[in-house]
């Protein structure tokens, strides 16, 4: 029989180990949202959610006031790799008047002991902070801001930022997402008015524009890159690319096919799949082997509008290099943004705006997925972006 002792001591070790880190989320959730049917009066506080994966059901563990919008990109959190800390993003405040404002604001998270998560440190970077990223070394974060077309610079140490300088894009690029390759020597930027992904050079702190762009599609959104750094995958809100010569659509209100490019660095090579309406979040497992997909299927809209649907998708790819195969797909609530798998592939945590909910799919590696509803999550605050240590 194991001595109270050693116990502790199993305790404290398990605390710390990379296998629990890899298996916490952090979701954030945005109050401020309303529904065109509802009262100013039914807002609640933003707050940031951690959520153990490690169980047979997924359950929260702490929830904490903190700044979050989710109208951005789901990728508006960043969880450290060695799950010490997260960063999140918000885009978007409240105005005294109760108006919506752009806001700038980077929270650092401390994540040592998830049931006692807080808030440590408040940084500045651009109007519309949206997408953020850490390198895996943990000693640099890029912020991407969508109202002043720049990328915010920080390093990071001791689970603290340093402000570092900022990139300025070109103008009406809005970048809403940054996304660090796992060797740390580059980065991407998703340029979404731009209609491009723009290549960041990273040399120590020094982080620079390296002259080089793709063209995935139209609108792209969210990016993340492949285990090996060879390839990229990002949604693309207006789907593929246009033809030489051809005119844009034109903005008669009618639903679009979304697509998710894949990107092969080495050779330039872009092949787009179509996925349906506003695909919002692209999410790799950490084997590299699975893409998820969150597809809101016109679901946040109006019931008389073009493209409603009363739910949205969440789809499952396998991964080969461009390849990418649907092996599954199941109908989700509406106005669902972010994803993230667990650490074995076989659990996904789906957070549904409408009803203020994280859903629980269950997926067994080959075609089944199911939602398990007895495991949803709920909160006050509508759920906007997620992440977990191996997310980016």
């Amino acid at each position: 029989m194991k001595s109270a002792s050693s116990l502790i001591v199993a305790a404290l070790l398990l605390a710390g180990s990379p296998q629990l880190h890899a298996q916490i989320a952090v979701s954030a959730n945005d109050g401020k949202q309303i529904r065109p049917d509802e009262g100013k009066e039914t807002r609640t506080p933003d707050t940031v959610s951690i959520i153990d994966l490690r169980g047979t059901a997924p359950k929260t563990l702490a929830t904490i006031p903190v700044p979050a919008s989710m109208i951005g990109p789901p990728a508006a959190v960043a969880v450290a790799r060695n799950g010490r800390f997260a960063l999140v993003t918000s885009a978007q405040r409240l105005k005294a008047a109760g108006d919506i404002e752009l806001n700038d604001q980077v929270s650092v998270i401390d994540l040592a002991r998830p049931a006692s998560a807080g808030l440590v440190q408040t940084v500045q970077a651009g109007p519309g902070a949206s997408g953020v990223a850490i390198n895996h070394a943990g000693t640099l974060a890029l912020v991407a801001s969508t109202g002043d077309d720049t990328i915010s610079i920080y390093s990071i140490a001791g689970n603290r930022l340093t402000p570092e300088g900022k990139i300025q894009l070109e103008a009406r690029t809005r970048p809403t997402d940054v996304s660090f390759a796992p060797d740390g020597k580059t980065a991407m930027v998703v340029g979404q008015q731009a209609n491009k992904l723009i290549l960041l050079s990273v040399v120590g702190k020094k982080v620079g524009l390296a002259g080089a762009t793709i063209h995935p599609g139209q609108q792209p959104y969210g990016v993340v890159y492949s285990p090996d750094g060879r390839y990229t995958y990002n949604t693309n809100l207006g789907g593929r690319p246009l033809a030489p010569g051809a005119a844009p659509p034109a903005r008669d209100g009618a639903p679009r096919i979304g697509t998710v490019a894949a990107v092969d660095l080495k050779t330039g090579a872009v092949v787009n799949v179509d996925v349906g309406q506003t695909p919002e979040h692209v999410a790799l497992s950490a084997d590299g082997k699975y893409l998820a997909v969150v597809v809101a299927n016109g679901s946040a809209a109006q019931p008389n509008a073009p493209g409603y649907h009363p739910y949205g998708l969440l789809q499952i790819y396998s991964v080969q290099g461009t390849s990418l195969t649907r092996v599954a797909e199941a109908h989700s609530g509406a106005w669902c943004q972010g994803a993230v798998f667990s650490a074995n592939n076989r659990t996904l945590l789906l957070q549904c705006a409408m009803t203020r909910a994280i859903e629980v799919y269950r997926f067994d590696g080959k075609t089944g997925l199911t939602q398990d509803k007895v495991a949803t999550l709920t909160f006050a605050a509508r759920p906007g972006a997620i992440a977990v240590a191996t997310s980016r």
